[in-house]
């Protein structure tokens, strides 16, 4: 078969004779010849294939210029190429659409209560210590408490763990991604403990709250708690990852056993610690007048938990709250560091 006129090939592939050229002067696809009179392109049949090739990324949204450097390259890499202006792409709508979503709820005034939250976060060395080694942080998005230990590094520790979660303020994706970015965000802090110091091994826990909108994001590993007031009543949204609690949960102490246990802060789930990270990870929904309470386990295991809910009840904000609990931690003698983080729904 001879050559084609540009009229005959664009029906042939399904273009129009436009977009040849257009794809002529761009570089991407050129015609087999041109009259030096006319001006008349030509084209070889062998090039359908090709043209077709460019009109399906012109389908997905690849600019020329890219599909020029893509159909440059050897079938795998081609692919791969694909695979990563979508990937970019996918990413990209994300993006905007979490922005419409906002934008949206703005403009209609449906996120005035859930964008009003309030929050503060307190450390104190407590009684019996002359270090502290827990970290608290309070913010917009993301309240967060760990209780670093093994040593010198276990301040350093800690505050690993909460530097790892703090860029999720910005960039964290509601529903799943809210819960991906913390899982990946465990995993970097995870890393950087471990490489802190390998002769002492240093280890801290972590509990962590992270919303967007309405729906908040749970991560939790150790013996640091997380406490929700709602309607009146205080639940506690987290499990212990100690020794202690383990034997509870198979029956073999009880859990006023446990709470005199003299190994009862022996963990066995911790940041730096064994093979891997394992952490608890939960996606929630957060509703107006919701109050959360953060705490290391030198708060939890000092005050009774009906002062708890009676400060979280009556405290004005979460300053008040942060205070009172670190106070009422101190008047129970507390024996270790005390780190808690407070964060109040409007009702």
């Amino acid at each position: 078969m001879g050559l084609l006129t540009i009229g005959a090939f664009a029906r042939a592939v399904g273009l129009t004779p436009k977009a040849l050229r257009l794809y002529d002067e761009l570089g991407v696809l050129a015609p087999a010849a041109v009259d030096a009179e006319s001006g008349y392109r030509f084209y070889d049949p062998s090039q359908a294939a090709h043209a077709r090739l460019v009109a399906q990324l012109r389908e997905i949204g690849m600019p020329l210029a890219e599909i020029r450097e893509v159909c440059a390259l050897p079938p795998g890499a081609a692919a791969d190429a694909v695979a990563g202006f979508w990937q970019q792409v996918s990413a990209d709508t994300a993006a905007r659409a979490r922005l419409t979503s906002a934008l949206v709820e703005h403009l209609s005034g449906k996120d005035t209560t859930m964008s009003d939250y309030r929050f503060a976060a307190g450390t104190d060395p407590g009684v019996g210590r002359d270090t502290n080694e827990d970290q608290a942080y309070a913010g917009e998005h993301l309240v967060a408490v760990a209780d670093g230990t093994r040593g010198p590094f276990g301040a350093a520790a800690a505050a690993a763990a909460i530097e790892a979660l703090k860029p999720l303020e910005l960039t964290a994706g509601p529903g799943t991604e809210l819960l991906t970015a913390l899982a990946s965000a465990v995993t970097a802090a995870d890393r950087t403990v471990r490489g802190l110091s390998p002769d002492d091994e240093p280890v801290t826990t972590l509990t962590a709250l992270l919303r967007r909108g309405s729906q908040l994001a749970l991560v939790h590993i150790g013996d640091t708690r997380a406490y929700l007031l709602r309607n009146g009543e205080l639940s506690l949204l987290t499990q212990d990852h100690t020794w202690v609690q383990t034997q509870v949960d198979q029956g073999k102490l009880t859990a006023s056993e446990a709470a005199g246990h003299p190994q009862r802060a022996l963990l066995v789930r911790a940041l730096g610690w064994g093979e891997g990270v394992e952490a608890d990870l939960a996606l929630r929904t957060a509703l107006p007048g919701d109050r959360y309470l953060l705490c290391s386990d030198g708060l939890s295991t000092v005050v009774p938990r009906d002062t708890l809910r009676a400060v979280l009840t009556s405290a004005q904000s979460p300053d008040e709250a942060v205070q009172q609990l670190i106070a009422a931690a101190r008047e129970g003698g507390a024996p270790d560091n005390i780190a808690c983080a407070a964060y109040f729904s409007a009702a």
